[in-house]
């Protein structure tokens, strides 16, 4: 679907053609502290100390991942570099670069897509100082289609896998569970028309009468630098909460071969969609008990222990996501391949 404008179409993608677009966006991109070569040749040259780094990637999807009648350009510059940066920190290391390729509609303002550009410059400088763009890829699509890159620094230190929590760890979180799956009801609730299509008149009027889980859904802020910090304390087991905590935990528990028992009463006081709303990008870690008997690193608050994976019927350890002791059965967190209605807006 062609981006919503109404700005001159002398100025659109199509008329001024790829080189013109990128001679216009490149400048407004953030430059990353680690570039030994940056944009305008083949690939980009980071400098990497540690000898390791890691990389991740990340696509969002005009329609299964946002509607254009809800974010604008800028949210999702903001949003594919903020998602992208707290999957590198959720390893525990410092994002240094984002490579990003974008295929936009023909018909898309090249200020729009310099509103994309400025919400990346404005994410990696808010989240991730010293993060930059260092190269990508512009095409045409009928779809607004965004794919990032992220490159990180471990700065000597191991990873901290799903793979390591232990029995006794303490369970711990860092940043919101559920505010962006409030603002994403909201939006599916009150910020659409008579017949069911995303409205953007409604979406901003949302907006100014629920700022935060709006901009938690449209803008999220994950607390980048906790992923080091946790690395740093001895976190065993880190990830980003992407899909919601029960789907997500659920990894933990399973690549660790443990139960995660979680906190009903914290969960509670968190809101109704503490355990399956998905987006959030906040970090869950656990460490040993003696770590968080310490003080917990950064923004983490403790939201329950790791336990000795729960028995099946048969009498075999089945690790699973438990509240108060008690299996969480459902799946919980979002599935695009199962959730999305194919309606786009």
């Amino acid at each position: 679907m062609p981006v919503a404008c109404t700005a001159d179409p002398l100025d659109s993608l199509d008329a001024v053609g790829e080189l013109a677009a990128l001679a216009r966006i490149i400048p407004r991109l953030p430059e990353s502290a680690a570039t030994l070569l940056g944009p305008g040749d083949d690939a980009a040259v980071l400098a990497a100390a540690d000898g390791r780094y890691v990389v991740t990637t990340d696509m969002m999807i005009h329609g299964p991942d946002f509607r254009t009648a809800w974010s604008t350009m800028h949210d999702l510059g903001w949003k594919a570099a903020a998602t992208n940066l707290s999957d590198v920190a959720a390893m525990g290391a410092r994002p240094t670069a984002l490579v990003v390729a974008l295929a936009a509609p023909g018909g898309t303002p090249v200020a729009e897509l310099e509103a994309f550009a400025d919400g990346m410059r404005d994410a990696c400088a808010a989240l991730a100082p010293g993060c930059g763009v260092v190269g990508g890829d512009l095409s045409v699509s009928s779809v607004l289609t965004i794919a990032v890159t992220a490159f990180g620094d471990l700065e000597g230190r191991a990873p901290v896998t799903r793979s390591g929590a232990g029995e006794g760890d303490v369970i711990a979180v860092s940043g919101p569970l559920g505010l962006a799956a409030e603002g994403l009801a909201l939006l599916f609730e009150r910020g659409v028309d008579a017949t069911g299509a995303p409205d953007a008149a409604a979406a901003a009027r949302l907006r100014a009468e629920h700022p935060e889980p709006l901009s938690a859904q449209l803008a999220p802020r994950p607390p980048i630098a906790d992923g080091p910090l946790a690395a740093r304390a001895g976190a065993t087991a880190m990830l980003d909460l992407s899909d919601g905590l029960a789907l997500d935990a659920r990894r933990v528990a399973r690549a660790s071969g443990v139960g995660l028992d979680l906190d009903g009463a914290l969960l509670a006081a968190a809101g109704p969609h503490a355990l399956a709303g998905g987006e959030d990008h906040s970090l869950l870690a656990t460490f040993p008990a003696e770590v968080a008997a310490a003080g917990l690193p950064g923004g983490f608050v403790e939201i329950g222990r790791v336990v000795a994976a729960p028995l099946d019927s048969a009498g075999a350890p089945a690790p699973a996501v438990l509240v108060d002791g008690r299996a969480v059965d459902e799946r919980g967190g979002w599935d695009p391949f199962a959730d999305w209605s194919g309606q786009a807006g």
